[in-house]
Formats: C-alpha cells, structure tokens, sequence
C-alpha cells in the first residue's frame, strides 16, 4: 500500500514541478535556473510547514511518506539544480553558478524554517502545543 501512494503522489508532484517549470520558462527567458531554485525553494517550505505540522498528529503513515518522500520528493529536485550548476560552469557563467548554490542552499534553510514557523504559528491558533 505505502509503495503505491509513494508512487501515485510521485507521479503527482513530478507533473506540478514540470507544469511549474514550464510556466516559469514561458516568462524567465535569461541563463539563471530560476525555475528550480523557486521550486526548490517551494518544497523546503512545504516540507518544513508539513513534516512539523504533522507532528504528534494522527496522519496515517501511508499519507506522510507518500506525500514527504513521493509529492514533495519529486516536486523538488537536487539532481537537477547539479546539472544546471556545471551547466553555467561550463558556459563560463561563474558568478550565476555561485549565486545559483549561494541562493539554493540558503534559501532551502530559509524556506524550512520559515515552514516550520509557520507550523509553529498554526498550532497556536488551533491551540495545540509542540514539544519544542
């Protein structure tokens, strides 16, 4: 069962990073990967507020895998962000593959937590407390 809702919410996120992308790519016409670092960034935060807000909650394990590893997992993309990174390397765009790791790494720790807090923020508006 968790093999196929990882699998299904798989197949989900990776049709919303494309459409995503593809929709970034029609406006953002310059040699920066802008479409990845947004969608990048767009999980970590999804995945911060997630992960925390589902803690000591009753989410079935079937629907936190498949959402955390399957949506989330194929929605954001390292493999991806690599490629463009030696991409702009090999074009001679230095600077860009500096600002691109500079921005990736730090803006998905800024995302997390920002997703974080703002799971800590809903907990008390609904008043439940967190272990923190």
């Amino acid at each position: 069962m968790i093999y196929i809702t990882v699998g299904i919410f798989g197949i989900i996120g990776a049709l919303i990073r494309y459409y995503l992308g593809v929709t970034i790519n029609t406006w953002w016409v310059y040699s920066f990967p802008l479409g990845t670092l947004i969608i990048n960034c767009l999980g970590a935060l999804i995945l911060g507020w997630f992960t925390y807000s589902i803690t000591k909650s009753k989410c079935p394990e079937w629907f936190r895998l498949g959402f955390g590893v399957g949506l989330i997992g194929s929605f954001t993309t390292f493999s991806t962000f690599s490629v463009e990174t030696l991409t702009l390397l090999n074009s001679g765009l230095i600077f860009y593959a500096f600002m691109y790791v500079l921005l990736s790494l730090l803006g998905g720790l800024f995302f997390s937590l920002l997703g974080y807090k703002i799971s800590l923020h809903m907990r008390k508006g609904v008043g439940i407390k967190h272990a923190d």
